[in-house]
């Protein structure tokens, strides 16, 4: 796993290559809604990047970790279909769904039945690298949808740029980045950790809980603001000194988040001494949301090795996977 979050930055660049290169079909329809699919890494993936063109988009976009598709979709939804095996049960199930509502589909995918059934279909086609851990490709599932995105004329290319000075930027931050991971690992062993942040970059958040739970095998969860304010606030009134937390910062926040989140440390501080805050590079949206990215991947890695753990198996869900095939 530390080698391929070594690879980030050279995955951000061949992402933009593979979006770039690749030849997409105009739409039948015309796209009122979007609807992504997809489980774990490729399900955040979604939630990243509709995130990071939030300012942009003027139709309603939805990511969807089930089985099943909403009701509304129809001939005028963009279903965006997205699974790194292209095996994933979940996700081609919902393809079917999407299929009989004949909405305009589209697929990322390193292979599997998803990549056979969008050829067979001629269906929208990115590509993605094959490689023995999915969640280690997220920059791959990212890039597409923001390419896809702009396909379909939601967004401009700007993030085309945005993404090659965000290379440039964690390129010489990565030692500085290194670092601050190692000193937070060892502040993070043996506690269960907490994440927060403002709903902006919501995915983000999540995306380190995922590599928390998946690479260092510890349990933890994530919460934003200014909802958070609203309920587990008050659970704070059970803290225990064995919660570690962690807020991801943006220079991007509503100034009332801000508020909200610096008198918010303060009563955490009444319940734990490990209170770390961390306040993202970069001059633009995608450049500091990738930062914090990067810098949960290293987080996660140097906390499997404080816990003695395999970062990139996942025994228990090919357990589950067995099991699921038998019935």
């Amino acid at each position: 796993m530390r080698r391929l979050v070594k690879e980030f930055t050279a995955q951000l660049t061949e992402a933009l290559e593979i979006g770039i290169n690749t030849n997409l079909n105009a739409p039948k329809n015309k796209i009122n809604n979007v609807v992504i699919t997809g489980l774990g890494g490729s399900g955040i993936g979604g939630k990243i990047a509709t995130q990071l063109v939030a300012d942009q988009m003027q139709i309603p976009a939805i990511i969807n970790n089930d089985y099943r598709l909403p009701l509304f979709v129809n001939e005028n939804t963009l279903v965006i279909v997205s699974s790194f095996s292209g095996n994933t049960e979940e996700t081609l199930e919902a393809l079917q769904c999407a299929q009989k509502a004949k909405a305009e589909i589209a697929c990322i995918t390193s292979g599997g039945k998803l990549a056979q059934i969008a050829k067979d279909h001629k269906y929208n086609l990115l590509v993605l690298p094959k490689a023995f851990s999915p969640r280690a490709m997220l920059t791959y599932s990212v890039i597409q949808q923001l390419f896809l995105f702009h396909h379909y004329g939601f967004i401009n290319n700007q993030f085309i740029n945005d993404t090659k000075a965000t290379v440039a930027l964690l390129n010489a931050e990565e030692n500085n980045i290194i670092s601050t991971a190692k000193k937070t690992a060892k502040s993070l062993f043996e506690k269960t950790t907490v994440a927060y942040s403002e709903a902006s970059i919501e995915g983000v958040i999540t995306r380190f809980r995922q590599q928390i739970n998946e690479n260092s095998k510890s349990l933890g969860w994530e919460h934003v603001f200014p909802e958070m304010n609203h309920n587990e606030l008050v659970g704070w009134a059970g803290g225990k000194e064995e919660y570690a937390v962690i807020i991801f910062r943006s220079s991007f926040e509503h100034p009332r988040s801000s508020v909200r989140i610096d008198i918010s440390k303060d009563i955490f501080k009444k319940y734990t001494s490990t209170v770390l805050e961390f306040k993202a590079k970069g001059d633009t949206f995608l450049a500091q949301s990738f930062y914090h990215i990067l810098l949960g991947d290293w987080i996660s890695v140097y906390l499997a090795e404080l816990n003695e753990v395999d970062d990139v198996e996942v025994k228990v869900i090919d357990f589950l996977k067995a099991e699921l095939a038998k019935i």
